[in-house]
């Protein structure tokens, strides 16, 4: 499900200062106005599926395999060795289908029924969950989605941009997709295993925004989504040189 950009200026006092602050940063960082930096990853993710429709949502119940495309960044863009909030953008290729995507964001958390609505600040980027921070609507259910780091043989990596492209270059790195909502433990439905990716710059970007590219039966919840979409709305415009009304 894609939703077109319609110009339109968002409706309300804090989307529409959402939508211009976040436009005036994206202009002058020539970035966009959160994560103005990062890594590209190439991915793959595995959807096991479930036997009987466990989780009442198409996508999450029918095994597949996908390609991905992921940036990896700094949320702040505050310089290294300062801890800052992680993120982890996926783009999961036709995953309705040829030509569709599924845009995921992940952020650094914690991994409890609070803090994995907040985000976290953190030295180190495989020493805790990433959070979707908002909760979808999956199934029949409000449920928040996260990204664990699988142990592996990396040990402490910092989260400085070097220090995540010398951990992929090392090995790929995996990460159990999850979801809980807030009377149930975590739950695993796919995995992702990042790589390098194709060199680009740093500032360089697909355009993730997870209300415009979902999925039936996977959708984040109207919960702060009009602020969210607003920012969002805002960065694109102030990327693009197009006028913020």
């Amino acid at each position: 499900m894609t939703r077109p950009d319609t110009g339109r200026p968002p409706v309300g006092v804090l989307p529409q200062a959402a939508h211009a602050l976040a436009g005036r940063v994206a202009r002058l960082r020539a970035a966009p106005a959160l994560h103005p930096r990062g890594v590209m990853c190439a991915g793959t993710l595995e959807v096991p599926g479930t036997d009987g429709g466990w989780w009442r949502a198409p996508w999450l119940d029918r095994p597949g395999s996908y390609e991905a495309t992921v940036r990896w960044s700094r949320a702040l863009g505050l310089p290294a060795p300062l801890p800052d909030g992680l993120g982890l953008a996926v783009r999961v290729h036709d995953a309705d289908g040829p030509g569709s995507a599924l845009d995921l964001l992940f952020t650094s958390s914690r991994a409890g029924r609070l803090g994995r609505h907040l985000p976290l600040l953190r030295p180190h980027a495989l020493a805790g969950p990433y959070s979707t921070l908002v909760s979808y609507r999956a199934g029949d259910r409000a449920r928040v989605l996260a990204a664990f780091p699988v142990p592996g043989g990396h040990g402490p990596v910092g989260a400085s941009l070097p220090a995540l492209r010398q951990a992929l270059a090392r090995a790929p790195l995996r990460f159990d997709l999850r979801a809980a909502a807030a009377d149930e433990p975590w739950r695993t439905f796919a995995t992702l295993v990042l790589t390098p990716g194709p060199p680009a710059p740093e500032s360089g970007t697909v355009s993730y925004d997870p209300y415009a590219h979902s999925v039936p039966g996977l959708r984040p919840t109207a919960r702060l989504s009009g602020l969210r979409e607003a920012a969002y709305s805002g960065s694109r415009r102030g990327r693009s040189g197009r006028p913020l009304r």
